[in-house]
């Protein structure tokens, strides 16, 4: 179901008026639900995809919460009877024990998003290597069809296990409001990609009629629509027409099909995002802003913390420090000080997370090379400024 069908304006349009109209205890329930018819359109069976997503979670959140509740609870009961020592080797035991829960966790939701987005590139490249070096084998590929949002809500769901792991918050005991965190609707085609705390402040409580407020989202949502259908798919047009023809187009053509590009992509992405955040705003629900004016930026670096600024935080959060302050990032940066100076030694963390990152970012876009190396040209730029 298309931001921009008739079948989604229809679908609000109920959904709008039962919201305000049921008890306000069962509007997080509708909105459950809802999520859900909402994601049956893209097709029944993916629904075993965000479900897998939400069920191992949140067992592993449980396991991980029980850990920490018990592992304070001994600490606490028994603080007078334990040395220092003891107490730092039991905390490290029980750290132990929730790592591997997330680690298992991490590992079968990433799986599945490895297995049905990048397989078959990574398949298809083997061959060519097998094909080079004239090995007469072939690993066969299989008609994996992406489901629906499944980039967005893995990284949003895997973002709460890790906050769950590192005691930001408790897990959340009802399975079902876990399920909604990991399904609303809105954020499931361009996100934004929401934290948990920033959104359970909203999404589970009881919303009143706010004629301000849905009014505010209202407008919201036909800006988006302005931006998606009268700017981008009217700029689409020539930017097809120019790049389809390279015979017929060339010179100030070329440039002018990339300034339509540029436009017509911005357009097209915050006008999703636009509707995704009038939407919650109409139900009552804060969603965090994804742009910042980015085209306004005078850097690389200010661009990209300007652009899509939900998944350029996660990947600070939850790729770039965990890297950069690692223990073995922190030893290679002591020999690489003692071989190249401290002006080199200390950046080399800084210089490896980096590229980490923008290689993750090129293939989270798409399993195509061309994401690749867009994604790592832009780490060079961000290096060398």
């Amino acid at each position: 179901m298309l931001f921009t069908s008739y079948e989604f304006i229809l679908f609000l349009l109920g959904l709008f008026i039962l919201y305000y109209i049921i008890p306000k205890k069962f509007q997080w329930m509708l909105l459950l639900a809802a999520s859900y018819i909402f994601y049956s359109f893209a097709g029944v069976k993916y629904l075993a995809y965000i479900l897998a997503t939400t069920l191992s979670t949140y067992f592993a959140s449980q396991r991980i919460g029980k850990l920490q509740a018990a592992a304070s609870d001994y600490i606490k009961t028994n603080k007078e009877n334990l040395s220092r020592e003891e107490r730092k080797a039991y905390k490290d035991r029980m750290k132990k024990r929730q790592r591997l829960w997330l680690v298992l966790c991490l590992l079968f939701n990433f799986g599945i998003l490895a297995v049905v987005k990048y397989y078959n590139f990574t398949v298809l490249n083997i061959n060519s290597v097998f094909d080079l070096l004239k090995i007469n084998a072939k690993i066969p590929t299989f008609g994996f069809i992406l489901p629906l949002g499944i980039s967005f809500y893995t990284f949003q769901t895997m973002g709460y296990i890790i906050d769950v792991y590192r005691e930001k918050y408790s897990p959340q005991k009802n399975l079902f409001k876990l399920g909604l965190f990991v399904s609303f609707f809105p954020q499931l085609i361009q996100g934004p990609i929401s934290r948990y705390d920033d959104l359970q402040e909203t999404l589970f409580g009881h919303h009143k009629f706010d004629a301000k407020n849905i009014s505010f989202g209202l407008q919201r949502i036909l800006w988006g629509y302005f931006k998606k259908l009268v700017v981008a798919d009217r700029l689409l047009v020539a930017v097809n027409t120019i790049v389809k023809n390279p015979d017929e187009y060339q010179g100030v053509f070329v440039l002018l099909g990339m300034f339509f590009y540029a436009i017509e992509l911005y357009a097209d992405f915050t006008g999703g995002i636009d509707i995704a955040i009038g939407v919650a705003e109409v139900l009552g629900i804060r969603v965090k802003e994804n742009f910042e004016r980015p085209y306004f930026s005078k850097s690389i670096t200010a661009y990209w913390r300007r652009w899509h600024i939900t998944l350029g935080t996660w990947f600070k959060d939850y790729l770039f420090l965990p890297i950069s302050v690692s223990k073995s990032m922190l030893n290679l940066s002591k020999k690489c000080r003692k071989l190249f100076g401290d002006a080199i030694g200390k950046r080399i963390p800084v210089y490896i997370s980096t590229i980490v990152v923008w290689f993750t970012t090129g293939i989270w876009h798409g399993a195509a090379w061309n994401f690749i190396v867009w994604g790592l040209l832009n780490a060079l730029v961000i290096l060398v400024s």
